[in-house]
């Protein structure tokens, strides 16, 4: 989206929302002043700032805390940014895309959502099928990650036919990072090889990936 829009020379800043706590996660997204905290020895943009006429990817947005809900929201609406700790406001440009794993109406219902920000962000959903529905993209999300994560010159890894016909027919429950992550760890362990059924150490797939190879 970000590159094929009239933002692709500016920022493109992503930032995973429940991989920090509410402190650091505040500062990333906000930016803060010398001094505001324990540790905040020099003046920093948060990442708002940074993307200025460029796009901001919040991942896991579901994951965020009711207080930067509500901190967030105010940035949407009034287009402007304070630093923590700051007392000056910067004007900001920004194209916020916002994904989560989880259905944001049952968050609102739930209360752990709030109701305004959901309405705020949910300009243009899109939503993606999971990947048990497009098993026609695994052979290709395979290569995609294994020319990615080949290490020191070695050859990515590949499938075998008969190997890669059971990836296709798994039901990855954890979709495209459950892919990846598989991707990295037959990397690390089978670098460069063209990796078959009976290859790869049982222990080192998922329990029902792991049936599957029995049965292959």
């Amino acid at each position: 989206i970000h590159d094929q829009s009239e933002r692709a020379g500016e920022p493109f800043m992503p930032l995973d929302c429940v991989a920090l706590p509410d402190t650091l996660l505040e500062s990333e997204l906000f930016g803060h002043e010398k001094g505001a905290f324990t540790g905040a020895h020099a003046a920093k943009p948060g990442l708002f700032e940074v993307a200025h006429r460029g796009t901001v990817f919040l991942d896991e947005v579901s994951g965020m805390s009711q207080t930067l809900q509500s901190r967030l929201l105010r940035v949407l609406q009034e287009r402007h940014v304070r630093r923590v700790g700051g007392t000056r406001y910067a004007d900001i440009d920004v194209r916020v895309i916002a994904a989560t794993h989880k259905n944001l109406e049952d968050e609102v219902k739930q209360g752990r959502f709030r109701e305004d920000l959901y309405y705020r962000i949910n300009v243009l959903p899109i939503q993606t099928t999971p990947l048990r529905q497009r098993s026609d993209d695994v052979a290709l999300l395979l290569t995609h990650y294994a020319e990615r994560l080949a290490r020191g010159g070695v050859q990515p890894v590949s499938f075998e036919p008969l190997f890669l016909n059971m990836l296709e027919r798994y039901t990855w429950p954890g979709n495209v990072r459950e892919l990846a992550n598989l991707v990295d760890r037959l990397s690390t362990l089978l670098p460069g090889q063209n990796i078959g059924v009976r290859q790869v150490p049982t222990c080192m797939l998922p329990k029902a990936l792991a049936a599957m190879q029995i049965e292959f």
